[in-house]
This record gives structure tokens, sequence and C-alpha cells, in this order.
């Protein structure tokens, strides 16, 4: 039998992986509230935390490893005492599989996804009060900066660490070993996997930090090696977005120490801009060129620039011109009018025509309405997937359509948060608006984005941005 005089013997027996969620929260109550199996003071404090804990006791004892029986004793040799086999408890840590494909690489990591990773690796970590109140003391920090929002794509796993790490200094002595419930952990790490810096960023910095100054020689050669050994052992491949701008670097570096009167790197002041500006994760122009532009450019060049653009052809070319591969549009109309109609239209059209669509129709939902206009529409494809709420990971999307943004309680400042994230993807959000027919939210919304269409009576849909002077089609 189980009890709290052996259980600190038994436990290491326990494969975690084996129990049921419901028991798992047993154990991860009894872990936390004896601090580690410290102090059982807890069952004498509470009749009703002793009953808790009595009824995990037994829930518990059927999945502790059973003793293999000892094979029969034999005339041909002496008898070998056999060493029960122990099943040690798996202490998973933050280095859980990870995913391979759909890596959402950046410039620099969001907010939330630094304190999901920061999170992640706490576990079986030793930590003291100090420790876990600092990082309480940093996630609100960062919630009253409203660099975390409720209505975030995380909310829920920030609302989680929050709560978790609340719980476990309210019951923790001076020090502890976190441990994060397992479930959660795989899913709080897999969030965190899929999500990258540039490995180029690195060496960026580095580089940043040498222009400019003097005897700097020796970091230099060391930066060189750096590189030179990042591309040979695959570390930097064409795949990162900013290999091109290493090849310039190396270059660079390689001019400056092969002339020994060079005192310090120079570049010009534009060349180090563009650097800063990358490494600030701001070279997301929204115009669908991906080199960085310059500031300042002599109007001869700029006037022959080559930009991408979608290919839109037909009505909604005639609606909106030919946008950039990373557009952004705002529609808006009163209910009834046919925007949803006219927006599920253009993602049919994108998907048969242009990449993988998703449509969030958070507004109805997956339901018999949104289902008829697919239908009335005949937009269905492979290529064009629904979904009922905002997904975490939108890398296998090329153009995502928000139904509404009001629905989905996003703001100003979470929608620029969204095409930062995945700057070279094209967004379409959706207004509610009020009965006078002005959409909901603040002016900022229509200022920020390419393209707007209004669906100002039954069935018509205008359209005005910065890829055509206006036009106008009808929506059934």
């Amino acid at each position: 039998m189980i009890n709290q005089h052996n259980y600190t013997e038994l436990v290491n027996q326990i494969d975690y992986n084996a129990l049921p969620e419901a028991v798992q929260k047993g154990y991860d109550f009894v872990k936390k509230s004896t601090n580690n199996y410290s102090s059982w003071a807890v069952m004498q404090q509470s009749d009703k935390i002793k009953q808790v804990i009595e009824l995990y006791f037994k829930k518990v004892e059927s999945y502790l490893p059973k003793p293999k029986k000892e094979k029969a004793e034999t005339p041909k040799r002496e008898p070998v005492a056999k060493k029960e086999k122990v099943v040690a408890q798996k202490v998973t840590t933050a280095k859980v599989s990870k995913p391979t494909e759909n890596i959402n690489f950046s410039e620099r990591l969001i907010e939330e996804i630094k304190l999901i990773k920061r999170f992640v690796n706490l576990q079986g970590k030793q930590k003291t009060q100090e420790d876990i109140l600092r990082f309480i003391t940093s996630l609100q920090k960062a919630i009253v900066e409203k660099k975390v929002r409720k209505t975030s794509v995380y909310a829920k796993e920030i609302e989680f660490i929050q709560d978790d790490l609340i719980t476990t200094y309210n019951q923790m002595g001076s020090k502890t070993v976190y441990h994060i419930n397992q479930n959660k952990l795989e899913e709080l790490a897999s969030i965190v996997g899929a999500e990258k810096v540039f490995p180029s960023m690195l060496y960026i910095k580095k580089f940043i930090g040498l222009v400019g100054k003097s005897g700097i020689k020796q970091k230099a050669t060391a930066l060189k090696t750096q590189l030179h050994n990042a591309v040979s052992k695959g570390k930097i491949t064409k795949q990162d977005k900013y290999a091109d701008k290493l090849n310039e670097i190396f270059v660079t570096l390689t001019n400056f120490l092969d002339n020994p009167t060079q005192k310090t790197i120079e570049i010009t002041e534009q060349e180090l801009s563009g650097l800063n500006d990358i490494v600030e994760g701001c070279n997301c122009n929204m115009n669908g060129f991906d080199s960085p532009i310059p500031k300042v450019m002599n109007s001869m060049d700029f006037a022959n620039m080559q930009f991408n653009t979608i290919g839109l052809k037909g009505k909604w070319f005639n609606l909106i011109g030919d946008p950039s591969p990373n557009f952004s549009t705002m529609v808006f109309g009163k209910p009834k009018m046919g925007k949803s109609y006219l927006c599920i239209d253009f993602a049919g059209y994108l998907a048969r025509n242009h990449g993988k669509v998703l449509y969030v129709a958070k507004e109805e939902g997956l339901d018999f309405t949104l289902q008829k206009k697919l239908n009335d529409k005949d937009v269905k494809h492979e290529n064009l997937f629904v979904a009922s709420e905002l997904l975490n990971d939108l890398n296998p999307y090329q153009y995502i359509f928000l139904d509404s943004v009001n629905k989905l309680g996003l703001s100003a400042e979470d929608l620029t948060a969204l095409r930062k994230r995945y700057p070279h993807k094209s967004f379409v959000f959706i207004f509610q608006t009020t009965k006078d027919g002005n959409f909901r939210g603040a002016n900022s919304f229509q200022h920020d984005v390419d393209v707007v269409i209004e669906v100002p009576e039954r069935g018509k849909a205008v359209g005005f941005g910065r890829f055509s002077q206006g036009g106008e089609v009808g929506v059934w």
C-alpha cells in the first residue's frame, strides 16, 4: 500500500507518461503541495487535502511496475540473485520533439514566444522564490506595456503560464524543482519549436558591433572564421533570407583584414542603416520587394525598379488593381449587404489561381450558413481551407481572410503584429459596421492597409487603394 511514508521511495518507479490525465493531475498536485516530497505537513493541515492525496495513492498503485518472477533454480548452475528492474521516472525537459516542417523564421521572436520559451526552460530546473517572482514580474510588465495582449494568438498559453507561476510561487518553499504538466510541456515546446530566428541574424549583429571601431582585427578574423564554418557546416544555407547579406559581410571582412593600413571597417551610412533595420525586424516593406530598399534613392533608379505583383485578372483586377504578394485589405459594409459573399468569392479565386487560402469564419463558424455560401459561389477547392478560429501557425497559407476582425477581438496593434510576423503573407480583414455604415474599430485600421473595399449597398462593392484608382463590381 502506498502512503506518505513510502511514497518518496516508490515515486521514481512511476511512469508519468503512462498515467491517465486525471491521475497525472494528482501526481502534479502531490509534488507541488509537498514541495517536491520534502514535507507532508499539508495532510495534517487540511482533512480535504488528506482525502484527495489518499485517494490518489489508491489510484496510482496499479501503475507501479510489477516485480518480475525469479527463474527456477537449475542443478547445473548456482542460482544468481536477479536484481529487480526499476523503471525510472522520465524527467521530461524542454528538448521535446520539434517540428521539422512549417518553421516560421523571422528577424526576431515576438514577446509571447520569448515568454513561452523562458517558461519551457524552467522544466526540471531548481528555482528559488525570487526566480519565480522575477518571472511573474516580467510577464505582468509585458502585459501592462501591451507587449502581450489578451487578444494575442497565444493569449491562452500566456494565461496558463501566469496561473502556473503564481500557483507554484504560493505553494513552494524557498526552493523547488519546477515541474510542468507533460501534455502542456509538449504543446508549449511545439509552439517554441515552430518559431525560429534566421541563423544569419547572429552574425549580422556581431558585424554591426564591429563597424566603426578600431582595434578589432582579432575580432574581425574570428567573425570571418565563424562565417566560413557556419556555411561549410550547413548552418547557413541559401534558404536563409539574409544569406546574400552574409556574403557581402564576408567580402567586407576579407578586404578589411587584407589591408594592414585600414583601421576600421567602413561601410556607407545607407548600408549600416539597412543592417540595423534587419536586426530590428523592420525589413518588411509592403511593396513585395524582398531586398532592403534604401531610404534615399535617385528618382531615375527608383522609376526603373521591378516590383512583384500577384497577377490578378478580370473583376478582381477591376476592383483593386494588381497588388503585391503581401498586400493587406480591409472590407466593411452594413449587415446582409454581401461582404462575406464577396470575400468567399475572392478566396475561391485566389485558391484556384494563386495558392493556399485560409478563411477564418469566426463570424458564422463552420456551420450551414458558411457551407451555403461556399456552394452558392461554387468556390470549394483543395487549396481553400476554412476554420472557426485564428490558427497559431499560418505558414502553410499564402492568403488569410479574417471574418471578422471584431469577432476575433483583434486590435490595430494585433493586426500590425500579425503582418510583421508573416511579412510575406496577404491578409483580408473583414469588419462589422454600425447602423450608420461606419466600420467598428479605430480609424488607424483604414490607414494601415493597402486596399479598402466597401460594400455600401446590397450586392455592390467599391474598391480603392494603392494599386488602383478605384473600381466597382457586383457581389452576385
